[in-house]
């Protein structure tokens, strides 16, 4: 195994022994550890996936086109897009990197080490890294974009993420390769979130708020130019870090051309089925429509997966009717999980709860899915002082075809418990400039591999007790904030499943959300393209993809 082991190893070994964790999830928590997921999967017995590629199969060249929105782009911490990220992420990259397996990954860290109480984490640089303007890579652009993640001016979400457990005085730099963090508390996710999507590293001598005028990342592409609204066009690094089965830098493709095409799907759909597209980024878009239209079709490859990721109906709670929790029970209620699950997204996924912990989570309780109960919701407006019913207005992005069909059923099911909704449908780039300000909206939410990510994310305060960055519901509860940190600082399954029990249920009867469905999601690309896995978040890795001719 190499260096010295972390002492909650043993443990993970017993628990995967008796029964208490699967080997899928040993190897993810072996990691957490830094042991690495090869060394883990070899003591399993359990074989991690691998990319089948030789170099004889490789081929090299050519321009990658590829449908997706180009948005405006400054500070990269800031991006709430996955596709942004997706095009800045082939310029910029990430300390981890968290597969299609939800297995966390060293990057462009080496390792990291982990001390006993979970509070220092040691992060080892990959060393011989350059920026694409040939400055090295060194802790200094590790600290200054921990720095900028922390910083409240900045607005970023990483500052959810970290704040409650990370501070500028906890950032140590140690020497060129290597930096400590120390934490005010344990937390066990800090890997997970060193790959959140804005948590690209920066170069410190160069960014000074603009990636787009100082494009200067380690990964293997570099900004040709970029066009909001139109083109992202990516160039061919030849000093990239990576090599490639062929024994040459990666990556292996010449070009990669994002093509601004809106929010519908349908021109897109046509365009990768008649070959004028290589691929279709429907990160920030519904994907039900392209994979009903594109299921059968000989050629495109359409790669599923089961995800975390769900559509979020969220209530503010600083603004009237939402502020009473009578109010918000009630629209719950109103819900038919079933009927919406198989109307909106033609059952290509799992119920939802009116919590933000997925059946796919690692800390989920089971909890009981709640029933459609019109009678009781129209009874609790009127106890919440509307005894004639309610008249609400919720926000939708038409980008999202199954929320659009979400919101029209609601709308219908509403009825009976008193609410009149009217529907508001919008681009969705118009949804994203008003997301957390808007009273009631359904909300897109990606994939997270652990669960304590999401909740830390979207319903946490920070040290001052008030909502963070993407917490677009404004609630805060005392209690759930508190037992989300002790869930943070546990490592033991059962004991932070226990504490999960707890979080679920306060969403559930308190909390500021309902969520109908968790998504399948898919990957769709021509048959020229190869090596392309669909990731749950939708990430686009591409490195190592190449094109048939």
């Amino acid at each position: 195994m190499g260096k010295k082991q972390h002492p909650a190893f043993e443990g993970l070994k017993n628990d995967l022994s008796k029964g208490k964790i699967n080997r899928r999830e040993f190897i993810r928590y072996s990691a957490v550890l830094g042991i690495s997921a090869a060394a883990a999967a070899q003591l399993t017995g359990l074989s991690l996936f691998t990319k089948t590629a030789s170099a004889s199969t490789v081929r090299r060249g050519g321009t990658f086109k590829i449908a997706g929105v180009v948005t405006k782009v400054t500070h990269p911490a800031q991006i709430s897009w996955i596709t942004p990220s997706n095009q800045i992420r082939q310029i910029a990259e990430y300390l981890t990197y968290t597969d299609h397996e939800n297995i966390t990954h060293p990057y462009l860290l080496k390792n990291w080490e982990v001390s006993s109480d979970l509070k220092t984490w040691t992060l080892n640089l990959r060393p011989g890294i350059l920026f694409n303007n040939g400055d090295k890579f060194i802790a200094d652009d590790v600290v200054f974009s921990l720095q900028q993640w922390l910083d409240k001016t900045v607005g970023s979400s990483m500052k959810g993420m970290l704040g409650g457990y990370l501070s500028d005085d906890g950032i140590e730099k140690v020497n060129d390769l290597q930096v400590k963090l120390h934490l005010k508390r344990p937390e066990i996710g800090l890997p997970e979130h060193l790959f959140h999507f804005p948590a690209l590293i920066l170069n410190h001598r160069t960014f000074e708020g603009d990636f787009i005028k100082a494009p200067h990342g380690t990964g293997p592409y570099t900004l040709e130019s970029y066009v909001e609204g139109e083109r992202c066009l990516l160039k061919r690094r030849n000093d990239y870090w990576k090599k490639g089965v062929d024994g040459d830098t990666l990556p292996y493709m010449d070009a990669i051309e994002y093509i601004d095409m809106g929010s519908e799907a349908s021109p897109m759909i046509v365009g990768l089925s008649n070959g004028d597209l290589d691929c279709i980024d429907l990160s920030d878009l519904g994907g039900a429509q392209a994979y009903t239209a594109l299921k059968g079709d000989p050629n495109v490859t359409v790669g599923q997966v089961t995800t975390n990721a769900t559509r979020v109906m969220r209530m503010r709670v600083d603004m009237k009717p939402w502020s009473d929790n009578r109010v918000r029970q009630a629209l719950k209620f109103c819900h038919n999980r079933e009927k919406i699950l198989a109307l909106a997204y033609f059952q290509e996924g799992l119920l939802g709860q009116d919590t933000h912990v997925s059946p796919k989570h690692p800390e989920y309780a089971p909890v009981e899915t709640p029933a459609y109960n019109p009678e009781k919701a129209r009874q609790l407006l009127k106890e919440a002082g509307y005894p004639n019913g309610l008249e609400v207005n919720m926000a939708v992005g038409s980008g999202w075809s199954d929320i659009v069909r979400y919101a029209e059923i609601l709308q219908q099911d509403a009825k009976p418990g008193g609410f009149k909704i009217n529907i508001q449908i919008m681009p969705n780039s118009q949804y994203w400039e008003k997301w957390t300000e808007v009273d009631l909206g359904v909300t897109g939410w990606t994939h997270r591999p652990i669960g304590t990510m999401v909740l830390n994310l979207a319903y946490n305060a920070d040290e001052e007790g008030k909502p963070v960055p993407w917490n677009e519901s404004r609630w805060v509860d005392k209690e759930f904030i508190e037992l989300l940190g002790k869930a943070n600082g546990t490592l033991d399954v059962e004991k932070r499943r226990e504490i999960f029990a707890k979080l679920e249920k306060i969403q559930q009867e308190r909390g500021s959300i309902s969520n109908s469905y968790w998504l399948n999601q898919w990957m769709f690309s021509g048959k020229r393209v190869q090596n392309v896995i669909a990731h749950p978040n939708r990430y686009l890795k591409a490195d190592d993809i190449w094109l048939n001719a």
